[in-house]
């Protein structure tokens, strides 16, 4: 299949633009133009109209040929055979197409999804879709979807079954700054299906852990198999939709996708070691954690806390979690004692106790990143000298009491702790997950706007930071905790050292 063709085309064709801002014909055109793709562009319009600054032509033979890879259809599925002739005729090598109508639709529109997919075969052409909302490809600057948003590069690929939970894990991208590499609404997924994707996924070198929404399973067998190879390159996080009578009965009229049976899927994700989430954020934290986070080495995990509660909570969860709570070893005790006062927790978690100075954060993590029986750190606190700040610069003395100073430096202090989990972290090779509340309660907050700028995922509470340390103990653990620690590509490591330079 042509994946480079969809993904990264020399250029693209939308078919049936219109100059109507409602219509998906203007949305896809106008994404496509704005969000900074680079390749030529062209459009077909029946009244061969300027839509856009791009003079459409109103009949695709019009178009040069050698010059467009994919076509992006916007005609009703009526006109769809006589587009891929016409683009099959100049060249073009992948469709996305967005009409409805066809398999969801009854057994009309089921026999017009045969007859189209017939077609895409006989051309050679890849056919992505129908009722698909589109594609995304940040490497290519390529916004071609009926829909926002367009969001920031990164390591994660997406591909799913429903265009809206595509739109979903790009909004959290946009929200937490982890990227995507690839993502696209396989809709109905007539000739080129979710698995398809993820295997292409697995070879590309733009994506290091695939994120997918799956509704319905045609062949349970197949399907293992080909995810299990996909979960032996890359790790794979899958969120399942239809896993109750109501939900198949939705998933049904929604794709027309056959339900599966849960406990059966369930086994199948255990063995092929794909790490299953069954909720939103949990899929997108999991894929964020494994796009930016090293693999741990063992499940021996240490929590670092300001303040009491937030660490007893913690323990809590990851007490009732697959990983271990580590007992915290008498060298590393003594190492800690030389850096805080007599009224520290003295165990794990590690209570701070309000004892901190300027650099007792930096220095405590990295003792305890660097302590040999350490595997993982989870990280509560940070943000809560800007939060004060905050409070300062937004009240009535503000410009005086030397408030301008103190609010300044506790800005640069929270700035200074997220920067140095995070250098902590690529220095050792282990994990180091943050957790704070404010990364949604006040994402400007100097704390989480670091975590963010550094490439990583600032968690909303210590329960998401456990659970998604878990997942990524599960996968080092299936792939053999000796070998965890794998290449993550560039992406987190150069916006570290942006936000280092900053």
């Amino acid at each position: 299949m042509s994946f480079e063709a969809l993904f990264d085309p020399r250029g693209v064709v939308v078919a049936g633009a219109s100059s109507h801002p409602g219509k998906f014909g203007f949305v896809a055109l106008h994404n496509i133009l704005a969000c900074g793709y680079q390749g030529a562009v062209a459009a077909s319009n029946r009244e061969g109209e300027v839509v856009l600054g791009v003079s459409t032509v109103r009949d695709l033979d019009e178009l040069d040929e050698g010059v467009y890879d994919l076509v992006f259809v916007c005609t009703p599925a009526a006109a769809n055979e006589d587009v891929l002739r016409a683009c099959a005729r100049k060249g073009i090598r992948a469709a996305f197409v967005t009409s409805a109508g066809y398999g969801e639709a009854g057994e009309a529109g089921v026999d017009a999804e045969r007859k189209l997919t017939a077609l895409a075969d006989e051309l050679g052409m890849l056919l992505a879709g129908p009722n698909g909302q589109g594609v995304i490809s940040t490497p290519s600057k390529l916004c071609a979807q009926i829909v926002a948003p367009y969001p920031p590069g990164g390591r994660i690929g997406i591909a799913s079954q429903s265009g809206n939970f595509v739109s979903s894990f790009m909004n959290l991208a946009a929200q937490t700054g982890v990227g995507v590499s690839r993502a696209v609404s396989a809709g109905n997924a007539a000739a080129t299906t979710v698995a398809d994707y993820l295997e292409w996924y697995a070879q590309d070198p733009h994506t290091s852990v695939s994120l997918a929404y799956l509704e319905g399973v045609r062949d349970g067998r197949e399907l293992f198999e080909r995810l299990r190879a996909v979960t032996a390159i890359k790790p794979l996080v899958v969120l399942k939709g239809g896993t109750t009578s109501g939900g198949q009965r939705a998933a049904a009229s929604h794709t027309g996708s056959l339900a599966s049976d849960d406990r059966i899927f369930d086994g199948m994700c255990r063995q092929a070691g794909i790490t299953r989430a069954f909720d939103v954020e949990e899929a997108f934290e999991a894929a964020a954690t494994f796009a930016t986070q090293p693999l741990p080495r063992g499940p021996r995990t240490v929590v670092v806390t300001t303040a009491g509660g937030w660490g007893v909570v913690t323990a809590d969860a990851i007490t009732a979690s697959e990983l271990e709570l580590l007992a915290l070893p008498d060298d590393l005790r003594d190492a800690i004692d030389e850096h805080l006062p007599p009224r520290w927790s003295r165990n794990n978690p590690i209570d701070l106790a309000g004892g901190e100075t300027r650099d007792t954060i930096p220095e405590v993590l990295r003792l305890v990143a660097e302590h040999p029986e350490v595997d993982a750190i989870v990280y509560l606190g940070l943000g809560i000298q800007s939060n004060q700040a905050r409070l300062m610069r937004a009240g009535p003395f503000f410009a005086d009491h030397g408030l301008d100073r103190i609010v300044a430096y506790h800005e640069r202090q929270d700035a200074r702790f997220a920067q140095a989990a995070a250098e902590i972290s690529v220095a050792t090779g282990k994990p180091i997950l943050t957790a704070t509340e404010l990364a949604t309660a006040d994402p400007d907050n100097a704390g989480p706007a670091t975590v963010r700028a550094s490439g990583r995922l600032c968690y909303p509470s210590a329960h998401r930071a456990v659970r998604a340390l878990e997942h990524l103990w599960r996968d080092a653990r299936h792939r053999g905790a000796d070998g965890a620690r794998r290449e993550r590509g560039s992406g987190g490591a150069d916006r570290l050292d942006r936000a280092s330079d900053g």
